[in-house]
């Protein structure tokens, strides 16, 4: 399975002829060229774009922190307001990056801005309930579930601007999900660099006998966070390939490993006969994991080259998503219990409908991976399923984000 991964990674630079070129005299140089911060090829246009990018990263950077700088007077609870409101401050920029690199036309533009306006609104003027103590937590169930299902609805929205407003097609909706998996990684080796530099200053400080913890941990660190979210989309789009060699080997080793833990889990379930009996945080931890195997089958579907035959690694794939459509069900039966006993909440509401959104995706999924790897149906199909269905969790997470909250009494 390894060895069929690293062919997946000899492949793709093999289709890449400037990248075989860099790689054929100098491999290791190529590709650390290639990640390199200056504006590599590209002439005035490329150092455009970098000034663009530092500009928007520099903008971001500052709007992380200058609503509670500025002592707006209704962020009585900072934590909360910031809960609500990260992405809002940091995604419209990221999207404006690409409004200005994909030349957005005004009534798209405009439409996005409205969006991103409508979605303000909601997270800062609803009238949600003060919280339960005794949850743990002081924001009310629809306003917590409404900052949660935020970033979804955002992200999505920065995704039409990726798209140039063409969101309706397929081969840009798979390109965003491309991005979106080369963004994570970089935004990541930011992370690490980022937390080498925090550690590394505050020692030196701390041999001083300078206290600098305000200064890094309530401005460095926040501020560097939002800011280095437009840096890795640049890296991603101006990069692009490098690191994209490198997530299909890991997606690859992911999701036999996923795979392996979810059937322990099925036999290990069917053995006690525990599954009906998990509380609510075990609910939720479910919920995140179904996500994190969909966003596994969604990004190995769009780098995975389409003319390839089914392979062992296709099967590992099919293994994931019928185990993750079982545990599904199970999670589903355990939800209708505690709606049966305890009754309707929004949480309950929720995760009930997230998990037949999840459960629609990975049987319909399954039935196409299984189609692929008997030779009935071409693996374009099972592409075009995983783009088609991305409206619903727009609609899903728009539905939690401003009908919720009404529904439930702001409660």
């Amino acid at each position: 399975m390894l060895d069929e991964a690293l062919a997946v990674l000899d492949r793709t630079v093999e289709s890449d002829p400037d990248q075989q070129a860099d790689a054929t005299p100098q491999p290791s140089g190529g590709l650390w060229r290639r990640l390199g911060l200056a504006p590599a090829v590209g002439g005035a246009e490329a150092g455009k774009e970098f000034r663009v990018m530092a500009v928007l990263a520099c903008a971001t950077a500052v709007a992380a922190r200058a609503p509670e700088a500025l002592g707006i007077e209704h962020i009585d609870d900072p934590g909360a307001f910031y809960f609500r409101n990260i992405t809002l401050l940091v995604f419209p920029m990221l999207a404006g990056y690409f409004a200005w690199k994909r030349r957005l036309k005004t009534r798209d533009l405009t439409l996005l801005a409205l969006a991103f306006a409508a979605a303000a609104v909601v997270a800062n003027f609803y009238p949600f309930e003060a919280g339960d103590a005794a949850s743990g937590t002081d924001l009310a169930d629809t306003e917590l579930l409404a900052a949660l299902h935020l970033p979804i609805l955002t992200w999505l929205l920065v995704g039409v601007a990726h798209a140039g407003g063409d969101w309706r097609d397929h081969a840009k909706r798979m390109d965003y999900v491309r991005f979106t998996g080369e963004w994570v990684l970089y935004y990541g080796l930011i992370a690490v660099a980022g937390q080498i530099f925090l550690s590394t200053a505050g020692f030196l400080f701390i041999i001083l006998d300078i206290d600098v913890s305000t200064i890094f941990f309530e401005w460095l660190l926040p501020c560097g966070a939002a800011g280095a979210a437009v840096v890795a989309a640049w890296l991603a789009e101006t990069r692009g390939g490098v690191l994209e060699r490198i997530a299909p080997v890991l997606t690859s080793i992911l999701s036999p490993l996923l795979a392996l833990a979810l059937l322990g889990f099925l036999v290990a379930a069917a053995v006690t006969n525990r599954a009906a009996d998990m509380d609510r945080d075990m609910l939720i931890f479910f919920d995140l994991l179904l996500a994190l195997v969909l966003g596994l089958v969604i990004y190995s579907t769009a780098v995975r080259d389409p003319r390839r035959p089914p392979g062992i690694l296709d099967f590992a794939q099919l293994a994931l998503v019928t185990a993750a459509l079982v545990a599904d069900v199970l999670m589903l039966g355990a939800i209708v219990g505690r709606l049966s006993d305890f009754g309707l909440t929004p949480n309950r509401v929720a995760a009930l409908g997230e998990n037949l959104v999840l459960m629609v995706n990975l049987a319909w999924s399954a039935r196409l991976y299984f189609g692929f790897w008997v030779g009935r149906l071409p693996f374009a199909s099972m592409e075009r399923w995983q783009t088609g269905y991305a409206p619903v969790y727009a609609l899903w997470a728009a539905a939690v984000v401003v009908a919720f909250p009404p529904l439930f009494s702001f409660a």
